[in-house]
């Protein structure tokens, strides 16, 4: 049996939706404000996280920050009121996994979250060996996920590990922002291309020597990103 936090202060949307996921298999517990979500993360585990942008004692966004600074890698479903570009953006930047924008099916939203699950279940399996990926001085422990450069650890982001890991799984082959959209974030993200942009810049800042002239994350230009795979 899932899982799953529901962070939504309407009492009828958090009970509609727990009430939905209980009818698909899944244990739901519902939190009101942010605090009392960020409680719950650090007692418990959860499957999934559904968390609403607009909240009070504490916002959506900061939620999905906080949760992610204590290295939890449960994968964040976003709700917003909000039809903004930038919210649903920034959302991405901080770690959530997708997000859907109210008003809402219960069909769509319950199709995310089965979403999050087939994907998280895919990580799982292909993780079920501790192996370790190196090149040169970069190592990519994926059961662990950590990131050692030259023996000293590397502080990642889950998106900026996700990146890096599928990238490192394939050396050498070309990702478009658009496939590294749908492979990482998971579907549904047409048009934030720059989302990739700004996490691969960060990533870079933190595994490359001269983030300008990138050694590991290869540009191609016109068409996307590659690992270098002539290390």
């Amino acid at each position: 049996m899932k899982n799953v936090l529901i962070v939504e202060d309407n009492q009828e949307i958090a009970s509609l939706i727990s009430m939905h996921l209980s009818d698909s298999g899944c244990q739901a517990v519902i939190s009101s404000d942010g605090l009392s979500a960020l409680e719950q993360t650090e007692k418990n585990h959860f499957d999934l996280v559904i968390l609403d942008l607009m909240l009070p004692k504490l916002d959506g966004l900061d939620v999905c920050r906080r949760i992610r600074k204590q290295a939890n890698y449960t994968p964040i479903l976003m709700l917003t009121s909000k039809s903004s570009e930038l919210d649903r953006v920034l959302g991405l930047e901080v770690g959530a996994d997708d997000y859907v924008t109210k008003p809402f099916s219960i069909r769509e939203l319950l199709a995310r979250v089965k979403s999050q699950f087939r994907r998280a279940e895919a990580t799982l399996t292909s993780d079920a060996t501790d192996t370790t990926i190196s090149f040169g001085e970069l190592a990519i422990n994926a059961q662990q996920r950590r990131v050692s450069l030259a023996e000293r650890n590397i502080d990642l982001t889950a998106k900026e590990f996700d990146l890096l890991y599928k990238f490192a799984q394939n050396p050498g082959r070309v990702y478009s922002r658009t496939q590294l959209l749908d492979s990482v974030w998971g579907y549904g993200h047409e048009g934030y291309e720059h989302t990739v942009n700004s996490h691969i810049n960060r990533l870079r800042s933190k595994i490359e020597s001269k983030p300008a002239q990138p050694s590991y994350i290869l540009t191609v230009w016109g068409v996307g990103y590659k690992f270098n795979n002539k290390l």
